[in-house]
């Protein structure tokens, strides 16, 4: 569970859903949040077609709006792309890099993710850098290897509590209903901790780690009270409010 010292952190990766009138289901969030303790932070993570629009309406809140990917360069002939800068200036304060989905749909590696982190924290952006095994990889008892190689070359240095969080992400359980264990989610999260503590010291024990992979209302008490599990980084529960609220409540 998160230390004391460690606020939990519940983020609502909405990927390549909403449009304006997905309005409606922010303001809910926005107004129930009020009900939630306050040492939980919210953010919600839109299509980049509606960051600046989702900032203005949550400004004064206590959700924030963040950011599904970035490019490592802050200007040029990048047609389609979005600079981190880009993000900031739209009103976005954290932008997720390296999801799975990212990995395998558009190929991207360990190296570009490195890249990728620098340039959010050039525009002031925390970056929650994913990591996680695919089935295979778990089956194949690889986990532990797999995950340690990808922190290893996916973070810069210069990394602290303030700038980068680490989210656990299991392939398999992305979207599929499937779901670790605690046990097995707090052996990861255990893994990342100490690799985090050994490279970065203090500023590792400040990092914040958040679970990713089916969370549920259901599931998410047993969850993110797990050793080590400091929120969670939602997908399509976080489409709907009620859905997304009833996940925070974990920290109740």
């Amino acid at each position: 569970m998160a230390s004391a010292e460690r606020r939990p952190l519940v983020v609502g990766n909405w990927k390549m859903n909403g449009l304006r009138k997905s309005s409606s289901e922010l303001l809910k969030i926005i107004q129930d949040a009020v009900k939630l303790p306050r040492k939980v932070d919210l953010v919600v993570c839109p299509p980049a077609t509606l960051i600046a629009h989702f900032a203005g309406l949550a400004r004064g809140s206590r959700v924030r709006i963040g950011a599904q990917d970035c490019h490592p360069e802050p200007s040029g002939a990048y047609t389609g792309d979005i600079a981190a800068e880009m993000l900031a200036d739209a009103g976005a304060i954290l932008v997720i890099l390296g999801h799975s989905e990212r990995r395998s749909y558009h190929k991207e590696t360990d190296a570009q993710l490195r890249t990728k982190t620098l340039a959010a924290w050039r525009a002031g952006l925390t970056a929650v850098v994913c990591v996680g095994e695919t089935r295979a990889e778990r089956e194949g008892r690889q986990t532990l290897d797999v995950v340690a190689r990808q922190l290893n070359a996916s973070l810069p240095e210069g990394a602290r509590g303030e700038n980068l969080v680490i989210a656990y992400e299991p392939v398999w359980a992305i979207g599929t209903g499937l779901t670790p264990s605690a046990g097995d989610v707090a052996e990861v999260h255990d893994l990342v901790r100490g690799k985090l503590v050994e490279r970065y010291r203090g500023a590792g024990e400040a990092m914040r780690i958040v679970y990713g992979g089916s969370v549920k209302p259901a599931n998410a008490g047993e969850l993110l009270n797990a050793e080590n599990v400091d929120g969670a980084l939602i997908g399509g529960a976080s489409l709907k409010a009620d859905e997304f609220l009833a996940i925070a409540e974990a920290y109740k």
